[in-house]
C-alpha cells in the first residue's frame, strides 16, 4: 500500500504535468491565430516524431507492426485526426475558459459511450452525475445564442471523438501493441496535414517554428511527468488534477489573450467540474464500475501526441526485461 506522502507526490506531480499541459495549449491557441490547423498538426508532429522515435525504441518486442486488430486500429487512427484537428481548431478561435470545460466533459461522455460499447452498467449516481455534467456543457456552449459558433461544435466535436476513442482503447485492452497504437495516429496526422499543407500554408519565421517545437517537447516532458505520477499514486489521485488545467485557461487567457470571464461560463464549468469529479471517484471503488473507463484513459489529450496508456505499457514491458535481465545475470 503506498503511503500519504506516495500519495500527495504523485498528486503534486499530476499538477505540474497539467500546468506543462496547459501551456502547450496556450502555443496551440496562440498560433491558430495565424496558421491553419492542418500546418500546426503537420509541423508539431513533425517535431515530435524524434521524441516519439527515442521512446520506442525501448520496446523490446520482437513483434511486427501489423495491427492485430486493423479495424479498430484505422478507426482510431482516423478519430485521432478528426480530434485534432477539431481541438486545434477550437483552442484558436474559443477562449480558454470556454474550450476546456467543453473538453473536460469527455469524462462524462465516456461513462456514457462505455454503457453500449463496454456493456458498463451504469447506477443511478452516476447517470444523474451525467445528466447534470451535460447541462452545464449546455450552460456554457449555450446553443441557439449570439455566444455559440463553430468553435463550440468544433469543442463538442473533439470532446465527443476522444471519448469514443477511449472507449475503443479500453474495448481493444492489451491486444495490441503499444506501438502500433501510438504510431498509426500519428502518421494518419501526418499523412493528413501533409496532403492539406500545400493549400494552407502561409510562410513560418524562426520563432514560430521554434513555438511549434516547444509545444511538441513540453507535451512530452509533461507525458513523462504525469507517468512519474501514476507510479507514485494511484489514478483515482493522479485523475481528479486534470480539472487543473481550467484553472491555467484562465490564468493564460487573461495574461496572454486578454480574455475576460462572464458568470454564466463560469457556473457551467463549475458543474462540469463537479460531475466530472464524482464520476472519476465513483469510479475508483472497485465494486462500483468493472471496466473504469474513465480511470483508464491517463489524460485528456489526444490530438496527435501518443496516449501515456501507451508510454506506461512500453515502460512498464522495458521495466519487465530489465528485471529478467538482472535476474538473468545474478
Amino acid at each position: 500500500m503506498l503511503s500519504i506522502s506516495g500519495h500527495l507526490a504523485g498528486a503534486l506531480l499530476a499538477l505540474l504535468s497539467f500546468g506543462i499541459y496547459a501551456s502547450s495549449d496556450a502555443i496551440v491557441k496562440y498560433m491558430g491565430a495565424s496558421y491553419s490547423p492542418f500546418q500546426n498538426i503537420f509541423f508539431s508532429g513533425l517535431f515530435g516524431f524524434p521524441l516519439v522515435a527515442l521512446l520506442l525504441m525501448t520496446d523490446r518486442s520482437e513483434d511486427n507492426l501489423i495491427p492485430r486488430k486493423p479495424g479498430l486500429t484505422f478507426l482510431r487512427a482516423g478519430l485521432v485526426v478528426l480530434n485534432a484537428l477539431a481541438g486545434f481548431y477550437a483552442f484558436a478561435v474559443l477562449p480558454l475558459n470556454e474550450a476546456y470545460p467543453i473538453f473536460f466533459s469527455s469524462p462524462l461522455l465516456i461513462t456514457l459511450f462505455a454503457i453500449p460499447m463496454l456493456g458498463e452498467k451504469v447506477g443511478l449516481h452516476r447517470g444523474v452525475a451525467i445528466v447534470v455534467g451535460l447541462i452545464g456543457v449546455v450552460i456554457v456552449v449555450r446553443p441557439g445564442g449570439t455566444h455559440f459558433g463553430l468553435g463550440h461544435l468544433a469543442a463538442v466535436a473533439a470532446a465527443v471523438i476522444f471519448a469514443i476513442n477511449s472507449v475503443l482503447m479500453r474495448k481493444m485492452g492489451s491486444s495490441e501493441r503499444s506501438v502500433v497504437i501510438m504510431l498509426y495516429p500519428m502518421i494518419a496526422n501526418f499523412i493528413v496535414s501533409g496532403l492539406a499543407l500545400p493549400f494552407v500554408y502561409q510562410p513560418m519565421p524562426l520563432q514560430h517554428l521554434g513555438l511549434l517545437a516547444l509545444m511538441s517537447w513540453t507535451g512530452f516532458v509533461a507525458g513523462l511527468i504525469m507517468i512519474a505520477a501514476y507510479r507514485r499514486a494511484p489514478a483515482v489521485i493522479v485523475a481528479p488534477m486534470q480539472y487543473s488545467q481550467i484553472l491555467w485557461g484562465v490564468f493564460y487567457g487573461a495574461l496572454i489573450f486578454n480574455e475576460s470571464h462572464d458568470l454564466i461560463t463560469a457556473l457551467g464549468t463549475a458543474v462540469i467540474i463537479v460531475s466530472g469529479l464524482y464520476i472519476v471517484l465513483r469510479e475508483g471503488k472497485p465494486d462500483v464500475s468493472r471496466n473504469r473507463p474513465v480511470l483508464e484513459t491517463r489524460s485528456s489529450r489526444d490530438m496527435g501526441l501518443p496516449r501515456l496508456s501507451s508510454w506506461l505499457r512500453i515502460l512498464d514491458r522495458r521495466r519487465g526485461d530489465s528485471t529478467a535481465d538482472a535476474t538473468d545475470r545474478s
